[in-house]
């Protein structure tokens, strides 16, 4: 039996590249076990759904029009956007956080999700299926090299990337932390976009790497921490950097990753602030990790990693 096509539509914007995800495979064009990875394929034989929530067609041009409320898609119009492929070979993975926000979207978007895809799953309580979301990484190196490559050279003790994003109370909490960590002097390196004037950042950076692998610490810091289901690629970017994290989140990464592979910032607050300053004074807690980061680092590119986890969702559907 010939391996299955994955086909791919997202709603975040500029994500339409014929090779996406083929970096987190060991093999070429985006194979693993019994599937393949084509994006922009016109007919997969299964459709994935990633972070997707354009369930409506185009809004019309005119003022009046638009006051009226957007029309569903017809059945012909579903079958063109999601490629002929049956609802129950199509996937939704939604990646965002569940904000408080943003609750009463996020229903209205499962439900539409529900109506298309024979699978819809999320990182909340709210989702038909809640569950982690499978990892993904932005660490710009081949699986081999991420796999079998050696440890780098640390150089530095600590790195942090984040951005200046405040649409959320949370995002706001993690901009007051930063503050609080840079007007007590703490020894870091920043990097990210958009972040506040004076924040005395490096910028962004087109392979994370840069801001990861020079370094014996990295602070993960999630946007959300109130679930047991939200762990996002600040975690794994971190260690499949050989950083220890010092990572503030929800409970889902203890369930996942073996103990002692990052460190639990206890609050975003002076707590916080002197827990950095005590671990980040020496390398010592980092060498004391060393094992269980490479064990954390195999589970996440065999185990966790989306395209295995879409391997195995192929694999059950077809018993």
């Amino acid at each position: 039996m010939g391996k299955k096509t994955i086909g791919m539509l997202s709603s975040y914007p500029g994500l339409t590249q014929g090779d996406w995800m083929w970096n987190q495979t060991p093999h070429h064009f985006g194979v693993w076990g019994n599937v393949q990875l084509l994006s922009q394929a016109e007919q997969p034989d299964f459709l994935l759904l990633y972070n997707f929530h354009d369930f409506k067609p185009a809004p019309p041009k005119g003022w009046l029009q638009r006051l009226q409320k957007p029309l569903e898609l017809s059945p012909e119009a579903a079958k063109t956007k999601f490629r002929n492929v049956p609802k129950e070979q199509i996937v939704s993975l939604v990646r965002e956080p569940p904000f408080a926000e943003k609750l009463n979207q996020r229903t209205a978007d499962y439900e539409h999700s529900k109506t298309y895809c024979g699978y819809v799953s999320g990182p909340d309580d709210l989702a038909p299926v809640p569950d982690y979301m499978p990892a993904i990484w932005y660490v710009n190196q081949s699986f081999q090299q991420l796999d079998q490559g050696s440890v780098p050279e640390k150089v530095r003790p600590c790195s942090w990337v984040t951005s200046g994003i405040d649409r959320t109370h949370n995002h706001r909490q993690r901009l007051a932390f930063l503050k609080l960590l840079q007007d007590n002097h703490l020894n870091f390196d920043l990097y990210g976009r958009n972040l506040p004037i004076g924040s005395n950042s490096f910028g962004s950076v087109a392979n994370k790497s840069h801001a990861l692998a020079p370094y014996y610490y990295n602070l993960a810091i999630e946007n959300y921490a109130d679930n047991g289901w939200y762990v996002s690629e600040k975690l794994w970017d971190a260690l499949l950097s050989w950083c220890l994290p010092i990572y503030y989140g929800g409970s889902a990464a203890d369930k996942l990753l073996p103990p002692g592979s990052f460190l639990k910032l206890p609050s975003l607050d002076e707590q916080g602030l002197q827990y950095i300053q005590e671990v980040t004074a020496t390398p010592d807690a980092w060498y004391a990790a060393k094992e269980a980061i490479a064990e954390a680092r195999q589970i996440i590119l065999h185990k966790l990693n989306l395209v295995n986890w879409l391997s195995d969702f192929v694999g059950k559907s077809e018993h």
